[in-house]
């Protein structure tokens, strides 16, 4: 072999020798940034996956609850369901309800029937109130008291347990303007009246409607002479709930 061939052989074994460092050093410092990233990655909260929060049970709030299921609490223990207090979604059909089926039977027919030819042009009958025992109805009277700020005003919208046609079961309130702009069109045909001209809910039985039509409403439930042993009463301590509804 010649100098310059081996000159040549040597050379091209350097060169490879290099190459394979370089490879060799290069693939190190790659798996150290890779390595690094990973670190950086793992300890930096920021990047880390946000684990899921648990408000303690007492951050919980009535108000959070379906509408159906507050109303349900607002009414606990004693003035509940079997009081007369309907969550949301009751029909005039949910046997369910003592809200419902402690209605005058009449009426409840009344009722009934009309939902059922209402159902026909795609109108659902719910119901907001139906029977309610003297406590519900007291606690509603106490409420419009505090709400309106005198037993007068609250009068025009909240009767008294001894004179609410809801403590007896001859009143209705039906939920949802559809329902009763249909009954007001069509209730007389069934007997059934709206009494009171600030409240378009509110539906009793008044059966010579079917030929006469229904009478003429009050204005508000303080003109009903029904009303009037309201009127009478000495004022009490505790405020009372208000005529009519």
């Amino acid at each position: 072999m010649t100098y310059s061939a081996s000159a040549r052989k040597a050379a091209r074994r350097t060169r490879s020798a290099v190459l394979a460092a370089f490879v060799a050093i290069s693939a190190t410092l790659v798996d150290v940034l890779i390595w690094q990233s990973l670190a950086s990655s793992v300890s930096s909260p920021a990047s880390l996956p946000s684990s899921p929060a648990f408000p303690p049970s007492s951050a919980a709030s009535p108000t959070d609850a379906p509408q159906g299921d507050r109303k349900r609490a607002d009414h606990k223990g004693v003035l509940g369901e079997a009081d007369g207090a309907l969550p949301d979604g009751v029909t005039v059909f949910d046997d369910g309800y003592p809200g419902v089926t402690k209605l005058d039977p009449e009426l409840l027919q009344a009722v009934r029937e009309a939902a059922t030819d209402a159902a026909g042009d795609g109108v659902k009958f719910y119901v907001n109130s139906g029977w309610r025992s003297a406590e519900l109805q007291n606690q509603l009277l106490r409420e419009a008291v505090a709400k309106y700020g005198s037993e007068e005003e609250a009068a025009r919208w909240v009767a008294t347990a001894d004179t609410s046609p809801h403590v007896s079961g001859d009143a209705i309130d039906i939920g949802q303007d559809n329902a009763t702009t249909w009954l007001s069109e069509h209730g007389a045909e069934y007997g059934l009246c709206q009494i009171y001209a600030n409240e378009p809910w509110h539906y009793e039985l008044r059966p010579e409607a079917v030929d006469d039509g229904c009478p003429a409403m009050y204005a508000d439930p303080t003109h009903d002479p029904r009303m009037q042993q309201w009127r009478a009463m000495p004022m009490r301590s505790a405020p009372l709930p208000r005529p009519a509804d």
